[in-house]
């Protein structure tokens, strides 16, 4: 049975998501974040040497880091191909472009917002915080707001032309792409872009989403 080292409120709940869609038995290995700092235990470690989530283990196998997995459960599992468009078409090229896309281009911007609001807050020393925030309030209107909206419109022209990221059928590039769309929307908002809210909702709408946040736990982020 494949093992799932799950992070609560992290990536890793995509994982989840994808085992939900192929049908696979799976168990979760839960680890929670240090409360002062959101880094993940030490414990992980003994998982993997950076200590991150995700971590799959099947049988004798250990894979990290999202799209690695992704591909990893995809080549072993989906056997029917109903999660990745045939090989050589136009929606496979698009595909694989967003599974990296996600991680490549998306959450640098986010991971740089969080890190920087955080510099207002513990565990930075009191006297520092008000300095702390001034430097992120520039760096966010200067630099990260102006480029995360330029990456939402760029989502927003996609999804113009096509219900999901890679063309009109759902596929494990739109998972990957979950998590980047659920940050957004409930730190920043997607604004008044109608197609990446209706994405988002549709995501949600699926059965195998609501069974992993069943399973994984509610994103709080």
């Amino acid at each position: 049975m494949i093992r799932v080292h799950h992070l609560e409120n992290s990536r890793s709940q995509r994982v989840l998501w994808l085992l939900e869609e192929l049908e696979l038995d799976y168990e979760i290995v839960s680890y929670h974040r240090d409360p002062a700092t959101m880094l993940a235990p030490d414990s992980l470690k003994q998982v993997h040497p950076l200590g991150k989530s995700p971590v799959i283990v099947d049988g004798e196998i250990t894979v990290a880091e999202s799209g690695a997995i992704i591909d990893y459960l995809i080549e072993t599992y989906d056997r029917q191909y109903r999660l990745v468009p045939p090989a050589g078409s136009a929606e496979y090229r698009r595909y694989r472009y967003w599974l990296h896309y996600a991680e490549g281009s998306a959450m640098p911007l986010l991971v740089m917002s969080l890190v920087f609001t955080r510099l207002g807050k513990p565990p930075v020393p009191l006297v520092m915080r008000p300095f702390g925030r001034a430097l992120a309030n520039g760096v966010k209107a200067k630099y990260l707001e102006p480029q995360m909206r330029r990456h939402l419109d760029f989502w927003e022209s996609e999804l113009t032309a096509s219900t999901w990221f890679a063309g009109e059928h759902f596929t494990a590039a739109d998972i990957q792409m979950s998590f980047p769309l659920l940050a957004r929307g409930a730190r920043g908002g997607l604004g008044e872009r109608p197609h990446l809210t209706a994405c988002l909702a549709r995501m949600r709408e699926r059965p195998a989403y609501r069974r992993a946040i069943e399973r994984g736990g509610e994103f709080a982020m």
